[in-house]
């Protein structure tokens, strides 16, 4: 019996300056990031990952790194076919002018998705931020391509407020919510009602299970089993170097089996959203 060949839908690429937070000495958590290509295809090789979303890392209140690390996942796309790239952009006004030379290159080979966090400021529902995220999705809906999300419980990531871009650009954008809402509050709010409401409403709403909170893969498996809908809307995602591959790969193994569910969430709802040219 051959392996499962598994598609990461979301990992990350770039080492970040350390930094104190939460007003703790400097740091730097993420203690697997990578700096260079090949760590990153040695470390595909290593888990057997068929095909990786590589996206640049963030997390630092300092826009022009991240920004900097859109040439870095480019080389990855342009080094190795397994990889496809999200280039980082900024719903904030203080980095419009980074963001539109990063909407500039996705034209490039290999982009396949626009990332965006609030995390390091706006909200979605701020007039100010209005513009530069009109642009984000107006390049992506143009190009085809995918706009990722993250999502946590509370402020301006939470469900209620990323669930606003949803329901304004989702009918005719694929929009990938990143951590299918980022805590217990995320979990429920998206499980028991939103999720499957924005598909039968005809929204392109993705999501993927990293960072999920353990009650929460198996519930969507069963609720998706129960529905009927949704199998093609989930992807597996390590989130790398702020994730764990083995412990996501195992926790989605244990909610959907190895039947049809698995390998679509596993392999095949990747290779329909991202795996082209």
């Amino acid at each position: 019996m051959t392996a499962q060949r598994i598609n990461d839908a979301h990992r990350h690429l770039g080492v970040l300056p350390a930094f104190p937070f939460y007003g703790g000495p400097p740091a730097n958590p993420d203690i697997l990031a990578r700096g260079t290509v090949a760590e990153l295809i040695a470390d595909l090789d290593a888990e057997g990952t068929e095909r990786a979303l590589v996206l640049p890392n963030y997390g630092v209140p300092q826009a022009d790194v991240s920004f900097s690390f859109n040439e870095l996942v480019l080389e990855a796309a342009a080094a190795d076919d397994r990889i496809r790239c999200g280039l980082w952009v900024s719903p904030r006004p203080q980095d419009a002018e980074l963001t539109a030379a990063a909407l500039a290159l996705a034209t490039e080979s290999g982009v396949v998705a626009l990332k965006t966090s609030f995390l390091l400021g706006g909200r979605p529902d701020d007039p100010d931020c209005e513009p530069q995220i009109d642009q984000i999705f107006q390049k992506a809906r143009t190009l085809g391509l995918v706009v990722h999300i993250h999502t946590s419980a509370g402020a301006a990531s939470d469900v209620d407020q990323i669930g606003l871009l949803v329901d304004k650009y989702g009918d005719d954008v694929k929009i990938h919510l990143v951590h299918m809402g980022g805590g217990v509050s995320g979990h429920i709010k998206l499980i028991n009602q939103r999720f499957f409401d924005w598909i039968e409403a005809g929204k392109q709403v993705y999501t993927d299970t990293s960072w999920a909170v353990g009650f929460a893969p198996r519930w969507l498996a069963s609720e998706i089993e129960k529905r009927g809908i949704g199998q093609d809307r989930v992807l597996f995602a390590s989130d790398e170097p702020w994730g764990d591959y083995a412990g996501e790969l195992a926790r989605m193994r244990a909610a959907t089996g190895d039947g049809q569910l698995g390998n679509m969430m596993l392999r095949d709802n990747y290779a329909t959203l991202y795996d082209k040219a």
